[in-house]
């Protein structure tokens, strides 16, 4: 074995916000510590990448603070490395004394409704990651020939689908939205995107800045019916007891939007409350959605929707369901079904029979905690993590690795794994750059792993075939 007995080598898996957050904070705890960091993608920053909205740019330069941690040098990036198909986790668990999964929630919850499956039904997260250009979606094909869409969810992953959807060509044109989706929404026939929320306004899970933005587009209007935005008496309560000041100013906003002018732009955006979808209508593909009325009652965890019996179909040709993402399971890591994250006990991985610590387990993020919060939360989340595990190894509690990252390299190698270094990586994001800055784009965003791996081999001083145009 050749690791320095010295030094505390952590792989860290994911790297997303919380994969750098968690690296950051292993830097700054004061030890002998070098952080592997591991994505199954050839590019970095997760979500910042391909979930956050294009039109979003300064939400994104929160990059700036990762690569400040990636010039560490006791940092070092492997992507295009999958665990659970390049690499194992005992094989990880072998090379590391410590393994730290930061791998969010990837996949999408199911509302659970007849019809759900429909061609013209998907989930947003891959509407989302089809028009930021993650490259397992950019063969995807959405139809946008209709003239209504329906978003079903009240958060913000919902409020950027409905506002991608209504931008102009103008709007699109100056981000790094995915050529292939500039494309295609420049041919939108889309006019009216329908957001339901299934409880009212005070329960929607908004943040101001994105609420309010939707009253800002240049050919969209943003339209609410003031009777959705009456409050009831439980809501009335809860506005004045228990909301915080983003529940209490999204409700100020919503009911600004409720006297707004009559529509005058070629788009809308309606935003629907206390509406819950029951069924996608449609024989070979969706005609429209089936709805009913709620009403909330109070219960012991809240206010719940409860359906009133009134139904209601809306033509529609797009259904984007955007009701929450959910984690996925990783062979050998203890995963825990119902809230669809791993087991731990505040960042330490455990045993779900004895509850007791997985040594050199840990994990931060939306896998952690499950999907919530902003990109900042996961700094929180990622310290506490960091924090237990560095108190495992001031107690010598860390397992001692029997094999090193080298040799984990070596069979990665043996295995045909094109792994892309840090160098790489800053090949394509110059590459991209300047494909971009003629146009006066941030980027144009490559969209095929085998052009990635193109680019980013030309750092490493190979010499492939030019990229086609």
């Amino acid at each position: 074995m050749t690791i320095d007995d010295h030094t505390t080598r952590i792989a860290v898996i994911g790297s997303g916000p919380a994969g750098f957050y968690a690296a950051g904070q292993l830097f700054a705890g004061g030890s002998d510590v070098k952080v592997d960091m591991y994505d199954r993608l050839a590019t970095p920053w997760g979500l910042v990448r391909a979930g956050v909205a294009p039109d979003h740019p300064k939400i994104k330069s929160v990059t700036r603070v990762y690569e400040k941690i990636a010039a560490n040098p006791g940092f070092t990036f492997h992507g295009n490395v999958e665990v659970g198909t390049d690499v194992t986790h005992a094989e990880l668990a072998s090379a590391y004394h410590a393994v730290l999964y930061a791998v969010g929630s990837p996949t999408d919850r199911r509302v659970g409704i007849p019809g759900e499956d429909l061609p013209g039904s998907h989930a947003a997260t891959e509407f989302v990651a089809w028009y930021n250009g993650h490259p397992d979606y950019a063969e995807h094909t959405f139809d946008l020939s209709t003239e209504r869409a329906v978003v079903v969810g009240n958060g913000n992953v919902a409020l950027d689908v409905a506002r991608m959807l209504a931008l102009t060509q103008q709007e699109l044109a100056v981000t790094d939205t995915a050529d292939h989706a500039l494309a295609a929404l420049a041919a939108s026939h889309v006019r009216e995107i329908v957001v339901l929320g299934r409880r009212g306004p005070a329960q929607a899970a908004f943040t101001n800045p994105e609420l309010r933005e939707l009253n800002e587009m240049q050919d969209a209007d943003v339209v609410v019916d003031p009777a959705d935005v009456a409050l009831d008496e439980l809501s009335s309560a809860y506005l004045l007891t228990d909301a915080d000041i983003t529940v209490k100013r999204n409700v100020e906003i919503l009911q600004a939007f409720a006297q707004l002018p009559a529509p005058s732009k070629s788009k809308r955006i309606l935003l629907r409350f206390l509406t819950s979808p029951v069924e996608i209508l449609g024989g070979d593909r969706v005609e429209g959605i089936r709805v009913v009325r709620n009403e909330l009652v109070a219960t012991e965890t809240g206010l719940s929707a409860r359906p009133t019996g009134e139904f209601e179909d809306i033509q529609a040709g797009l259904v984007l369901r955007s009701i929450g993402y959910r984690g996925s399971p990783i062979e050998g890591v203890p995963f825990d079904e119902r809230r669809a994250t791993i087991h731990n006990d505040g960042g330490r991985v455990t045993d779900p029979e004895t509850s007791r610590p997985v040594a050199g387990v840990y994990v931060a993020g939306w896998i952690k905690r499950g999907p919530s919060g902003v990109i900042g939360t996961n700094k929180k989340c990622a310290t506490e993590t960091v924090d237990a595990l560095l108190k495992d190894l001031s107690d010598g509690l860390l397992p001692e690795p029997s094999t090193s990252p080298g040799e984990l390299l070596k069979t990665l190698e043996q295995r045909g794994v094109e792994v892309v270094d840090y160098a790489g990586w800053e090949a394509i994001d110059e590459h991209e750059r300047a494909a971009g800055e003629p146009h006066g784009r941030p980027r144009v965003k490559l969209t095929s792993v085998e052009d990635m791996l193109e680019v980013a081999s030309r750092r490493a001083g190979k010499t492939p075939e030019p990229l086609q145009s």
